[in-house]
């Protein structure tokens, strides 16, 4: 945003132009005051031209800005889209971890499915071995058995123990042996065939339960990297909407940085446009200051040309042209805003540790002290201390003096009251407010400047050297 300050130059370019004492008034002739006139017909002309080239830019402005909010809203909606497609991606990849740990979970059950599966295969091989123990002592026993037979004459007929009996008692007891044998044969048999069918039910068994397990395994695996990778796609997705956003996101915040810089650039047209206008006002005051300047001569020299007309050469003429309006005391001189001490002078100070240049004079007196215009001039500019326009200042008024054909501006700083307004013309003594201690003062006093021409920071001159 632009100072004010930036444009004070343009202001005094006005004034610069316009007597406003009345004494150098008397001084000046018709035609200077009706070149000045001219002169302030221009200046109005290229104020007007000015404003103008104003309004064209502050609407070429607004279009910008306009361009500018419909980036930023087509912006802001492709921003929802990629966020709405983020938020769904990372939704599904919340549901694919999700999967993943419930294939996990399965993974790990089946870890311990395949541990219990072993040690029921432990179990079996124990039970395998048992029983290949269990027919290896049935096969020696019946090993044994056929040895005795094949001893005994290699045949053994049952009919012939029996009949070979001496008596029915020993007919008995032959046949309860034969049955005993024959039984235990039996069993033999049968237990030897019921335990080498459980040995492949066994062995079945396990190469079922290890199939089982192997597919399950396979199945497992295989569904876990099918989630990998649709995990690993839509976590390539979720990082390319990551960067879309984050571009868009940049685009933005240079969207709106431009913004700013365009509401900054519109205000500053705004506030361009208001030191035009006042210079306009001030302008304006001038034309008609000078305009009555004109008046007032022209009225002064018709009289003077009466009377010289009817009252020639007599004395009366010379004491009348004595009689004639003359300067102020002190062309070229101001007096004094205040009265009271002068606590800091112009010139270099120094203090602890620090050292600066003091471009004015400090008046040591107390808050609600009247000040004074040093000189007749017109109020350029009225500042106070919560414009922040005039850097520590406090409220403070600048007025533009035009004395002998040379532009000075005076600066009264701290004020606690202004009593003035820009563009007011005022008389050399008028009061224009009230010591304070507003700004960057250490305390009640009042900080007074004058300057060559218009004001500048740290422009100032020594005001000793003008105060009468």
């Amino acid at each position: 945003m632009r100072n004010k300050l930036v444009y004070i130059t343009a202001v005094f370019l006005f004034l610069f132009t316009v007597n406003i004492s009345t004494g150098s008034v008397k001084a000046e002739s018709v035609s200077d005051v009706k070149n000045k006139i001219n002169e302030l017909d221009e200046k109005k002309s290229k104020l007007e031209e000015k404003n103008g080239s104003l309004q064209s830019d502050k609407a070429n402005v607004n279009g910008k800005l306009d361009k500018n909010l419909e980036k930023q809203s087509d912006v802001k909606n492709e921003m929802e889209v990629i966020d709405s497609k983020l938020t769904k991606t990372t939704s599904s990849i919340e549901k694919k971890k999700n999967e993943i740990d419930k294939t996990n979970e399965k993974m790990n059950q089946l870890k311990e499915e395949i541990v219990q599966l072993k040690d029921q295969i432990k179990n079996l091989e124990k039970e395998i071995k048992e029983l290949q123990e269990s027919i290896m002592k049935r096969e020696a026993l019946l090993k044994n058995r056929l040895q005795s037979i094949q001893e005994n004459g290699g045949k053994m007929n049952y009919i012939e123990v029996l009949l070979g009996s001496k008596s029915f008692t020993e007919f008995i007891g032959r046949t309860s042996a034969v049955n005993t044998i024959m039984d235990s044969d039996k069993d033999i048999m049968e237990s030897l065939e019921a335990d080498k069918k459980a040995l492949e039910s066994k062995k079945i068994e396990v190469e079922q339960k290890k199939e089982k397990v192997e597919e399950n395994k396979k199945k497992v695996e295989a569904n876990k990297v099918e989630l990998d990778k649709q995990k690993a796609e839509l976590d390539n997705l979720k990082g390319k909407l990551d960067k879309q956003l984050a571009t868009k996101e940049k685009i933005q915040a240079k969207l709106e940085d431009e913004h700013e810089e365009l509401e900054n650039y519109k205000v500053s047209i705004e506030e361009e446009q208001e030191v035009l206008r006042k210079q306009q006002a001030t302008a304006a005051k001038a034309k008609q200051l000078a305009q009555d300047q004109l008046k007032e001569l022209e009225q002064e020299a018709a009289q003077q040309q009466k009377q010289s007309q009817s009252d020639s050469g007599s004395s009366g003429s010379k004491e009348q042209a004595s009689a004639s309006p003359k300067p102020s005391s002190g062309g070229g001189t101001f007096s004094y805003p205040v009265s009271g001490p002068i606590t800091s002078g112009f010139g270099p100070r120094s203090c602890t540790g620090c050292s600066s240049f003091h471009h004015g004079l400090d008046f040591g007196v107390g808050i609600g002290t009247p000040i004074y215009a040093s000189a007749p001039g017109v109020v350029s500019m009225v500042s106070t201390e919560y414009d922040g326009s005039m850097n520590g200042y406090g409220n403070v008024v600048l007025v533009t003096h035009n004395i002998k054909g040379k532009t000075y501006t005076t600066l009264y700083a701290h004020l606690n009251s202004i009593s003035v307004s820009e563009g007011q013309a005022v008389g050399k003594g008028q009061s224009i407010g009230q010591s304070g201690n507003t700004g960057n003062s250490t305390g009640p006093h009042l900080h007074f400047e004058i300057h060559n021409g218009y004001w500048k920071s740290k422009s100032g001159i020594n005001p000793l050297s003008y105060l009468q």
